[in-house]
């Protein structure tokens, strides 16, 4: 228990030096529980597979819920409208969430190669230090690839949140059966939006499965 305690708390710690921009303490503080940048690396791009995968399963309940509403005829109308408010504001931070988490595997992965490739400088043995230096050139293509892949689903959900958002204040400013025959038209454009988005996020989690083998390989 006593331990489980210690880890925690030294985990705590280590997100508060991080947020204070104190890097360097962060990297000492996790090596104290034994995780080296790459374990950080590989647990950030873990989480940012869950992070997508959270993401892809919220915009396609945004999506369904403005279809629901702009097929919808009567009734409760407002009890709808704060319905797909309630979607949009959660798919908006799970868009937030991806971004920070991009950020920081770009982050943890540059101070990683860095690192890396000052201790292939010091080996001696030419062959070993060729191997390590393959293995590096392997995993940044990995991680290239990877950031590329998050960054094109970020770019694609950015306009996807931003009509969201504007279909939402508009109805928040007519809310009436007409204003929501008008947005019929736009559903469908939404609609290709999402789609294209969707298979982009589904591209970028088997990015992340690939760059957390080949992170993982390269380990051992």
């Amino acid at each position: 228990m006593m331990s489980a305690r210690k880890a925690f708390c030294a985990g705590v710690c280590a997100l508060l030096f991080l947020s204070l921009g104190c890097t360097r303490t962060y990297y000492k503080a996790m090596a104290t529980l034994g995780k080296e940048k790459r374990d950080i690396l590989v647990s950030r791009v873990k989480e940012s597979k869950k992070d997508q995968q959270q993401a892809k399963e919220q915009i396609k309940t945004t999506m369904e819920s403005f279809q629901e509403l702009t097929g919808f005829q009567g009734g409760q109308l407002e009890k709808n409208y704060k319905k797909l408010n309630s979607e949009y504001e959660k798919a908006n931070d799970s868009a937030k969430k991806l971004h920070d988490r991009i950020d920081s595997i770009d982050k943890v992965s540059n101070d990683l190669f860095k690192e890396w490739q000052k201790e292939i400088d010091g080996m001696e043995n030419r062959k070993l230090k060729q191997q390590s230096t393959d293995m590096l050139r392997r995993s940044r293509l990995q991680e290239a690839g990877y950031l590329k892949s998050m960054r094109l689903t970020e770019a694609r959900m950015t306009p996807v949140i931003a009509a969201f958002h504007d279909q939402v204040i508009f109805l928040k400013h007519n809310l009436n059966a007409r204003a929501i025959g008008s947005l019929k038209g736009t559903s469908a454009k939404i609609s290709t939006d999402v789609d294209v988005l969707l298979t982009s996020l589904d591209g970028s989690i088997a990015q992340a499965d690939a760059l957390i083998q080949s992170l993982s390989a390269s380990g051992e």
